[in-house]
């Protein structure tokens, strides 16, 4: 039953209007009509008993009664949309001001994309940190020597077994107003000061999309295999020649570069300069003497070119590069009165495809002899071809690479290295070729791991690796090949599981006498088993 507001009021006017007499009266209502009866009958309801209790009120009174009931319940509910209006109020103008902050060109948004990464709302400015950490052990599951050969130390020849941290780096990069870009990156298991540990430390401007010209410490231009980024090779250490004709004499060095990429090919230029500062020298040699700058200046200087390209490439996943690259580098030697050599020289040596024991096992020793009269070594020229074809999951890669020296007692000895590999993703991955790098960038998984049935990425690979430092009778540093079976685990494109097994096929070190380690290694049979945890951010 619902009554209305003028049906009450009109109900308390009439009850008021009662006799005043009667000590109370019955009132009933119809349930249809709404009408008042005073006494019961079909359809009506007992209201109640009603007293008389003063002078009646007119029904007037009555109404204006219950009309100050219902504007007083207006006003609390005014004043509670009120308070909420306002608090609206305040909320967007707050959101507002957010807004308007966020709104101006220098503000800066936050990413956690591909890592950690701070942009400018008008993409003037961007920094991005980036890492990586590669956690690798190294058994020796064979190992045949020829212990009657001692060490420098006295002690039998022999690689140890062992785990460690194999790089662990920072780095900073980001681009200025678009056109310029930088990098600085820090290797905290490089080098025992803090300027050994730097690797990247450049700026770039890029005229155009394929034209860039950059300043400051960087990687010499030089081979597919040192080109593709340490966390993206395919085996855990480069190739034995690759090594000793470039990673091991550092590199990283300081001078001025030249790009231009086009769609399909790319050239690369560098003068480059090795830094002053025993820093510059790799522990890998036995004589690390040989690539240190004195601290009086820089006096070896190179010049580095590299061109590449895809002349067939179907899709990114389907596609043949070929590609030759060159160096000239002259040789510091910082001479005596006398035409001795007082220090500098270089020297060429590799580890035997191990990872954490990284004896210089082929080594030609200092080139440049500190005897009256030996031979001192002036320059050196390196050069290389390579190419690699990818075919969906199927890929293979291959280089040859020759390092020729010349000076004094020396004319062109020609040392040479060479490498090849195939590799095959069981789950239908491929690998990642950039074509404005000319070398391959990570791999991306079709499926992660995950709980939910996600297996990640999985590659087999197996290889072949040859180095020769013996060049006639003027330079032995011994001879070695190898081969490399290996099994890659992609968690997701950021960490990556890798096995390698090693086998020294053959090590031929007759005739060396630049030091006590590598004859010691002659003929020997090496096994190795390698594992590597690797993270990057």
């Amino acid at each position: 039953m619902k009554l209305t507001k003028l049906t009450l009021a009109m109900l308390t006017a009439l009850m008021a209007s009662a006799s005043f007499e009667a000590a109370a009266i019955d009132l009933y209502v119809d349930t249809t009509t709404e009408q008042l009866f005073a006494k019961p009958g079909p359809g009506r309801v007992l209201m109640g008993s009603f007293e008389k209790t003063g002078s009646a009120p007119t029904a007037n009174n009555a109404i204006a009664a219950s009309t100050a009931i219902e504007l007083k319940a207006i006003r609390e509910d005014l004043a509670v949309k009120t308070k909420d209006l306002a608090d609206k109020t305040k909320e967007i103008k707050s959101l507002s001001e957010q807004a308007a902050v966020a709104a101006k060109p220098d503000a800066v948004k936050v990413s956690l994309k591909d890592g950690l990464k701070f942009e400018t709302n008008d993409g003037n400015f961007t920094t991005e940190i980036h890492g990586r950490v590669q956690v690798d052990s190294q058994e020796n599951v064979n190992q045949q020597l020829h212990n009657s050969f001692l060490t420098p130390g006295g002690t039998p020849a022999a690689l140890d077994n062992s785990v460690g941290l194999r790089r662990a780096r920072l780095s900073m990069e980001g681009t200025i107003y678009k056109n310029a870009d930088y990098k600085l990156e820090y290797d905290f298991t490089r080098g025992t000061t803090i300027a050994g540990g730097i690797t990247d430390a450049w700026a770039r401007y890029n005229f155009s999309k394929p034209l860039s010209v950059k300043i400051g410490s960087f990687k010499e231009p030089l081979t597919l295999e040192d080109t593709t980024s340490d966390i993206q090779t395919s085996f855990i250490e480069r190739s034995m020649a690759v090594n000793a004709f470039v990673d091991n004499l550092n590199v990283f060095k300081v001078g001025i570069g030249a790009n231009y990429s086009a769609e399909r090919w790319l050239v690369a230029t560098g003068l480059q300069t090795q830094g002053p500062g025993s820093f510059n020298s790799t522990t890998l040699l036995d004589s690390p003497s040989a690539n240190n700058q004195s601290a009086t200046g820089n006096t070896q200087w190179e010049l580095n070119g590299r061109i590449a390209g895809t002349p067939w490439m179907a899709s990114p996943t389907q596609l043949v590069h070929v590609g030759g690259w060159g160096s000239y580098t002259s040789v510091n030697n910082n001479l005596n009165g006398n035409g001795t050599v007082g220090n500098g020289g270089v020297a060429f040596g590799s580890a035997l495809g191990s990872n954490m024991d990284r004896t210089a096992v082929l080594t030609t020793g200092n080139l440049s002899s500190t005897a009256v009269g030996g031979n001192i070594a002036t320059a050196y020229n390196r050069f290389g071809a390579e190419t690699a074809v990818v075919l969906g999951p199927f890929s293979a890669q291959a280089e040859f690479l020759q390092t020729n020296v010349s000076g004094n007692g020396y004319s062109n000895n020609a040392l040479t290295g060479y490498y090849g590999y195939m590799t095959y993703f069981l789950t239908g991955e491929s690998r990642n070729y950039v074509t404005r790098t000319g070398a391959f960038d990570r791999v991306k998984p079709k499926h992660n791991v995950d709980m939910n049935g996600g297996m990640g990425a999985w590659e087999l690979l197996a290889g072949f690796d040859e180095l020769n430092l013996r060049s006639g009778d003027k330079i032995n540093g011994g001879v070695a090949d190898l081969g490399k079976l290996g099994v890659n685990w992609y968690f997701n494109p950021r960490i990556r599981l890798m096995t390698n097994y090693v086998h020294v096929f053959n090590i031929n070190s007759t005739g060396v006498t630049n030091n006590t380690t590598t004859p010691a290694f002659n003929n020997a049979k090496l096994d190795m088993v390698e594992s590597r945890v690797q993270l990057d951010w």
